[in-house]
């Protein structure tokens, strides 16, 4: 094989490894969303049930359902849902950093009574 034709090889061999390379990394750094299935007032108590109590430090979705008579709402870092009613849902995404953070329903006696908890981002 020539010298020229031996240079051309590594170019190339070297710009596809330098692409991919790129694609992993660039793909490391895109954010991750976690998804957290969020129950209100189960067994119609004034209780919350999560599908995970942890998740990564990122953006996180909650979706809060409220299977009880009783309107409930859910408290996060700073944002809440709307009150919702029987059979209702909505969707509520947070930036959260590492560390705890609490939750909670804040439909007055509810947190006092137990719609509250803590929530872990790692």
């Amino acid at each position: 094989m020539s010298a020229r034709r031996l240079i051309a090889a590594f170019a190339l061999v070297a710009a596809v490894v330098g692409i991919a390379a790129s694609s992993v990394l660039g793909a490391r750094n895109q954010t991750q969303t976690t998804t957290v299935k969020v129950r209100a007032g189960v067994g119609n108590a004034l209780k919350f049930s999560l599908s995970r109590k942890t998740a990564p430090a990122g953006t996180v979705k909650f979706v809060v359902t409220n299977v009880s008579a009783i309107p409930h709402d859910f408290s996060i870092s700073g944002k809440k849902t709307p009150t919702l009613g029987n059979g209702k849902s909505a969707t509520l995404t947070v930036k959260l950093s590492k560390g705890k953070h609490s939750y909670k329903c804040t439909i007055d006696g509810h947190a006092a009574a137990g719609m509250k908890g803590i929530f872990t981002s790692t």
